[in-house]
């Protein structure tokens, strides 16, 4: 049940029979036009210029000011965040003192 199932060699598949296999020798390319003439060089083709980045004054005011907001939003809410965890744990620590007072009196 757990042998492994091997083909028996005479029907084994051999190892260049898959197309994919083959090597690609007997291939050849007809010619793009029937024209016959000898093919001119190339052109040099310039590549695409990119226009440069211009910070106009007012663009440069806006992008500074879009800054200064972003990280005043940014800092609000991680102080925020902040302030919110320091005052579930200080609320957390009173609460087990109060409990704490609470089950030493019962002792008593």
């Amino acid at each position: 049940m757990f042998t492994p199932k091997i083909p028996p060699p005479d029907t084994a598949p051999t190892p260049l029979s898959t197309p994919l296999d083959r090597p690609l020798t007997d291939i050849t390319h007809t010619p793009a036009c029937t024209c016959h003439h000898t093919p001119a060089a190339p052109a040099t083709v310039a590549p695409p210029t990119r226009p440069a980045v211009r910070l106009t004054p007012g663009s440069l005011i806006l992008t500074a000011a879009g800054g200064t907001a972003m990280v005043l939003i940014i800092g609000t809410v991680l102080i925020s965040m902040l302030l919110a965890t320091a005052i579930t744990a200080a609320s957390v620590a009173i609460c087990a003192v109060v409990l704490r007072s609470l089950l030493n009196s019962k002792a008593r």
